[in-house]
């Protein structure tokens, strides 16, 4: 940098020409004074004064600068080791290779599960080639007879199936399990809760199965069932407030906390973690007192019932723990539900833990488990009620309700309000709007459904309504007498 380059920029910034060159014939730059070490500095006061030094180091002074940003190193590509995907359907045994064979030279078809529960039901069995093939010969025959027809209603022989008993159903609650206080939706109004595909059941129960390292051990099982359950402040603690030093005070009772497992340090951590109460507390004799940072009553009431509502200890929405022995093993039964939290809790077995919140499996477990629950409970509650219904109905209507990769409601938020026919979905519900709606719309109906086709009086293509009969006269022949 030239002589005149440096005075430049050093007028610039401010400093007057005289001052400047005095700067650059003593060999200065301006980096070199606005970073100056105290050396430096001595030596350009010796040369302008204290005065002239303190306007220059002001008018040079270096902003602060933003540190470098570090150059980010390329991620390095994931080596992913090569494992086997899990298998969802048995091997096919020998066996069953052979019965395939005999169907194929026949021309004839039966599922693989068929064919699976025939092959586990002889195993260990020799049987010789002519009987396993009548055996084969009746079995397609009873599988035929079990068909559906084609072109055969099958949605409303399913609402009948299932809504004709329905009326049979009482609406009460039913005491859990022999146990106190725990009650469980059955009847009627969990038939509707499952069809309605609702986020909460109104009564959610889980029924958590243990592994066999835990499951026998009643020590074990009881710290487990305490982790699990829900305990807020107020649970193991009595809390008062002082109006005069505007403090709240928390007076711990040791023996709840001695069968919770629970600490006076535990408590004082996550009361200071806590929202409304963070970083207030402190041990004094014993007990926690929690100060009010602001003098407002509002504000230590306030302080106080976020205090007695401060979670310690458990899971999010599980209320209460109960364990039973079932057939010779220790289950706990809660009141509440939160599977996802659950199932990361060490001994808790993943494959038998359940919930009856179907959502709760739909998010935790996918559709597939989402749509087994709610066969599951449906079976169930109408067997409750001593009601038989053949479980293919069942299944059809879960199927309906999760056939898109999302549990839908049978209602007008979900498979009767998406219909593609205007008629249907008027005969469900808020007719008006729907009937205005396709007006606005010019929405078209083609008449292909069974309730349209009621609506408007005319057959129904379904069963025999399906099918069109045609009949064409002979034409007469040479001889044929008038």
């Amino acid at each position: 940098m030239t002589a005149k380059n440096a005075m430049d920029v050093f007028i610039r910034k401010g400093v007057d020409e005289k001052t400047a060159e005095k700067i650059v014939e003593k060999g200065y730059t301006f980096t070199k004074v606005a970073r100056a070490s105290d050396k430096v500095k001595r030596d350009l006061e010796k040369l302008l004064g204290e005065k002239k030094l303190k306007q220059l180091l002001g008018a040079v002074k270096a902003k602060d600068r933003m540190p470098r940003k570090k150059k980010e190193k390329p991620l390095k590509k994931p080596v992913f080791s090569k494992k086997e995907l899990p298998s969802k359907t048995p091997h096919i045994t020998p066996l069953e290779v052979k019965m395939m064979k005999m169907l194929e030279k026949k021309s004839r078809m039966l599922p693989r599960s068929i064919l699976s529960e025939i092959s586990s039901r002889l195993a260990g069995v020799e049987i010789p080639d002519k009987l396993l093939e009548k055996m084969l010969d009746l079995t397609i025959e009873r599988f035929q007879s079990h068909m559906v027809d084609p072109n055969e209603s099958v949605g409303i022989l399913a609402a009948q199936s299932i809504g004709e008993p329905g009326t049979q159903m009482t609406m009460r609650t039913f005491h859990y399990a022999g146990v106190a206080e725990m009650n469980v939706t059955l009847g009627l109004p969990r038939l509707i809760e499952i069809v309605d595909a609702r986020r909460v059941p109104s009564t959610p129960i889980m029924e958590i199965h243990l592994e066999e390292a835990a499951q026998d051990e009643l020590d074990k099982v009881r710290e487990i069932a305490s982790n699990i359950e829900r305990t807020n402040l107020i649970d193991i603690a009595d809390v008062e407030t002082d109006i005069n030093n505007m403090e709240v005070l928390v007076k711990l009772e040791r023996k709840k906390m001695e069968r919770k497992s629970i600490t006076p340090e535990d408590v004082l951590r996550k009361l200071n973690k806590s929202k409304g109460v963070k970083g207030l507390g402190e041990m004094r004799e014993q007990n926690i007192v929690i100060k009010c940072d602001e003098p407002s009553y509002k504000k230590l009431q306030k302080i106080s019932e976020d205090t007695k509502a401060c979670p310690i200890k458990g899971v999010e929405g599980i209320q209460r723990a109960v364990i039973r022995r079932v057939s010779g093993h220790y289950v706990v039964y809660t009141e509440g539900s939160n599977l996802e939290k659950v199932l990361e809790i060490q001994y808790v077995d993943k494959k038998r833990t359940s919930t009856n919140s179907i959502m709760e499996i739909y998010e935790a477990l996918g559709i597939e488990a989402a749509r087994n629950s709610i066969i599951n409970e449906a079976t169930r509650t109408l067997d409750e009620q001593g009601l038989t219904v053949d479980i293919r109905h069942i299944m059809l209507v879960a199927d309906l309700m999760t056939n898109d990769g999302d549990v839908k409601a049978i209602g007008r938020h979900g498979i009767s309000g998406r219909k593609s026919s205007v008629l249907a979905r008027a005969a469900f519900e808020i007719t008006s709007t729907h009937l205005l709606r396709a007006g606005i719309t010019g929405e078209v109906d083609t008449l292909e459904g069974v309730v349209e086709n009621i609506i408007v009086g005319q057959p129904v293509t379904v069963g025999t309504g399906a099918v069109n009969l045609v009949w064409a006269p002979s034409g007469k022949k040479e001889g044929d007498k008038e």
